[in-house]
């Protein structure tokens, strides 16, 4: 609890057996942290096992696998169904640091925002951190694009951490995002839609054989999904296209804070 607000921690799993007790260990070590949300998207090894044998934590398995962006919606309902009203993703496969969450929470605790981004890419040292440099490339160039046709200045769109407040979640339609990866990158183009102004924090980059991460061919399917949502976001804005991901009547140009 952080001044009155409950603080959740989501965490979308697939085969995370292997680094979940160590991620889950170090976000109870943080402060403010009242409950802690497990998604498990149908995983063949023992993610849910070893879930369950933390004790203090919420488990949920989809029956069937319905992709990243299909577990976070899971996470997010989860978290607004318990009445959150600061929510934190984390990935179980320790691929980010949980020791930023108290940072997070009191920037939107504190009333600052409404979004925080853990970035990568942010004190320049995520080549040194492992990050494989056709990736980074990548990253920079999609990130360059999307700040054009978006109208932002983030330094990355793609880093799976992220903390919002449960007024913004409850303001978003992410039922009309996809289900595959390039949900991260949709929901975002749906905050700054809205209006709402989106924070940074530099997160040290960790790549490691259990970390997950997506291959080649995924990343260049996720590329050219950030770059239609990114169509699609400047399509609605010149209001040459009705789209439910975008809609009208949201569109705020006024920057939101709390």
């Amino acid at each position: 609890m952080y001044r009155g607000k409950k603080v959740a921690v989501i965490m979308p799993a697939y085969n995370a057996e292997k680094t979940l007790k160590k991620t889950y260990d170090e976000v109870k070590a943080q402060d403010y942290v009242d409950e802690v949300i497990l998604v498990d998207d149908c995983s063949p090894d023992r993610t849910v096992d070893t879930a369950k044998s933390l004790g203090d934590i919420r488990v949920i398995r989809h029956e069937q696998n319905t992709g990243y962006g299909g577990n976070q919606k899971t996470c997010y309902a989860t978290a607004l169904e318990i009445e959150a009203d600061i929510v934190i993703m984390v990935h179980p496969d320790y691929q980010y640091t949980p020791k930023l969450i108290p940072a997070m929470v009191t920037m939107i605790g504190n009333g600052l925002y409404h979004c925080v981004l853990g970035s990568r890419i942010l004190g320049g040292h995520s080549l040194a951190g492992g990050m494989p440099l056709w990736k980074y490339v990548a990253n920079r160039g999609l990130t360059f694009t999307e700040n054009l046709m978006l109208g932002a200045k983030l330094s990355e769109y793609h880093t799976g951490y992220r903390a919002f407040s449960g007024e913004l979640l409850r303001a978003l339609p992410l039922d009309q995002n996809s289900d595959d990866f390039v949900f991260d990158n949709q929901m975002l183009a749906q905050i700054l839609w809205q209006g709402y102004q989106i924070a940074e924090i530099s997160c040290p980059t960790k790549y490691f054989t259990d970390a997950s991460s997506i291959n080649f061919s995924r990343s260049v399917t996720y590329g050219f999904g950030c770059l239609l949502t990114g169509s699609e976001f400047v399509l609605a804005n010149l209001h040459l296209i009705r789209s439910r991901r975008f809609p009208q009547e949201s569109r705020n140009k006024e920057k939101k804070q709390l």
